[in-house]
């Protein structure tokens, strides 16, 4: 039996998932690449082991938060644009929320970030996130409620999508 079986189908089948949510992380698709690699690795390294206590797909996550906050640490933070972008004859409204919501995501802080990405980007429950961050569930819905309140206010043309988060969570 070779030590990295069922790792290459895992890739295959998580793939697109995983990409998205480093994307969404990353706000860059390079840095996704870049970060997708960096974890597969570290996933390989420790497939065995992940195989034996059934938690590929948790550990891969927590690894890419982890990966993601420890490059963030290290790097100059974003510095988006406050405004946005002039509207163009051709972005409909919603690519203009896309890039808003972008340009504000990538002004919150690392964990704030993550929690609204595993939370609203990959659908997970409180305590799915809680655990993926190591972190207890008073911490997930504090960082949640701290990061939609400085998303209303960086990018208070998109209320209406916030509102809308906010009665879901309801």
């Amino acid at each position: 039996m070779n030590r990295y079986d069922g790792f290459h189908e895992f890739v295959l089948a998580r793939q697109q998932a995983l990409t998205r949510s480093a994307y969404l992380l990353t706000g860059d698709a390079h840095l996704a690449e870049d970060l997708m690699q960096s974890v597969l690795l570290k996933v390989a390294n420790h497939w065995p082991r992940l195989v034996r206590h059934g938690t590929p797909e948790a550990y891969t996550r927590k690894a890419m938060i982890n990966q993601y906050i420890s490059w963030r640490r290290r790097k100059q933070p974003e510095s988006p644009s406050a405004d946005p972008p002039e509207r163009g004859h051709a972005h409909d409204d919603a690519t203009i929320d896309r890039i808003i919501l972008r340009q504000a995501l990538a002004r919150l802080t690392p964990r704030q970030r993550a929690v609204i990405v595993l939370r609203f980007y990959e659908d997970l429950s409180e305590q799915a996130t809680a655990e993926i961050l190591g972190c207890s569930l008073g911490t997930v819905k504090s960082q949640t409620h701290h990061a939609l309140g400085r998303l209303r206010a960086l990018a208070p043309e998109l209320s209406e999508l916030f509102a809308e988060i906010e009665e879901v969570r309801r």
